[in-house]
């Protein structure tokens, strides 16, 4: 099979596809038919290496996993012994987790892992757009932030694919949203939900007379000292990025202060509570109740460019690589751009207590 490499730290350039051998599902596993998955910030931070953190996990020397990619859409090929989830011909979607390896034509999951059955009418490419900032999110603001209806959110780097998942997640949950983008995603920020909006280039946020219940840096581009004037008392602000100071602020703040600071690991939550919120976001966006923003499609041969538009930090929503071969005919994607369709509510799963 076909696979997308990374065997060296580096410039996009470094991103290779190789020949390597098809996986066999063991006992307990499925054999996946991949059709799409993505290339987030997380993978260009794992590919480039220049992050010392990043590294520690991702491997000191050299990429301890070279075909990357979580997030995967595709169809069910094989099963090995003892599954009773899943049967050949099924489309399923999901996360290959801390292990990665979605960049590839094939993939093998546990049938109790990070998978899903895609819901009817739901395109491969808008499957693990969803994904692909809603696992982020959805822990985020349900289980770190607690975030209720009536509740405020300010959601800092609002266009990128955890940024456009968390508006419409709040949304959901009853919250009036602020998003914080460049000119160009105004627009696109308010077709998906967003109360106010703040333009970085003409405004500082952070210098906004508005109070918050949860200030959630979705690009790691604030802090928690330049953003706390913000927060009500009890408020919470959110990064995606780990670093030193916000693991020390996370520390002082649930001793002292009457606001907090936090950051969560998303990746490492247990398989079980993360398959339950694939099955929810899926629902979610079956439902026309959750968006897919795709910024672009790239084919197999095109990764490096994928990773090099990533790079650039301008991507609106999700950058997709296709998988397919050419001439394959699978359901395309629905039309409608970024409209929000109402329809009955889907209840998100419990909080994820792990």
């Amino acid at each position: 099979m076909k696979a997308i490499t990374s065997r060296a730290y580096g410039a996009p350039a470094t991103v290779r596809v190789e020949d390597v051998p098809t996986p066999v599902p063991k006992e307990g596993e499925v054999l996946i038919r991949t059709f799409a998955t993505v290339v987030s910030g997380a993978e260009c931070t794992a590919r480039a290496g220049r992050d010392p953190l990043a590294r520690l996990y991702f491997g000191l020397v050299r990429p301890r996993f070279p075909v990357l990619g979580t997030g995967f859409a595709g169809e069910v090929r094989a099963v090995g012994s003892a599954v009773e989830k899943y049967h050949i011909g099924d489309r399923v979607m999901g996360s290959m987790g801390p292990r990665l390896g979605a960049h590839a034509e094939y993939v093998t999951v546990s049938e109790d892992g990070v998978i899903a059955l895609m819901p009817g009418g739901l395109a491969p490419a808008d499957a693990v757009a969803v994904l692909d900032g809603a696992l982020t999110a959805l822990p985020f603001l349900r289980d770190a932030a607690g975030l209720k209806a009536g509740q405020s959110i300010l959601i800092n780097g609002a266009s990128g694919a955890v940024g456009t998942a968390a508006i419409q997640l709040a949304r959901h949950f009853g919250a009036a949203v602020t998003a914080v983008c460049s000119t160009a995603n105004l627009e696109l920020v308010k077709s998906l939900g967003a109360d106010h909006v703040i333009d970085y280039t003409v405004e500082d946020f952070t210098q906004t007379t508005r109070a918050y219940d949860v200030v959630f840096d979705a690009v790691g581009k604030s802090s928690y000292a330049r953003s706390r004037r913000l927060l009500k008392p009890g408020g919470s602000y959110l990064t995606t990025v780990p670093s030193l100071p916000i693991l020390m602020w996370a520390l002082t703040t649930r001793i002292v202060g009457r606001t907090r600071a936090g950051i969560a690991f998303t990746g490492l939550r247990r398989a079980p509570a993360m398959a339950r919120d694939v099955r929810f976001v899926g629902d979610l966006a079956a439902s026309g109740c959750f968006v897919p923003v795709i910024d672009r499609i790239y084919g197999l041969d095109d990764a490096a460019s994928a990773h090099a538009h990533v790079e650039t930090g301008h991507k609106k929503g999700s950058v997709v690589v296709s998988l397919q071969t050419p001439g394959s005919r699978l359901p395309q994607r629905r039309q409608g751009g970024t409209e929000q369709q109402h329809q009955a509510p889907v209840h998100p799963p419990d909080r994820d207590e792990s």
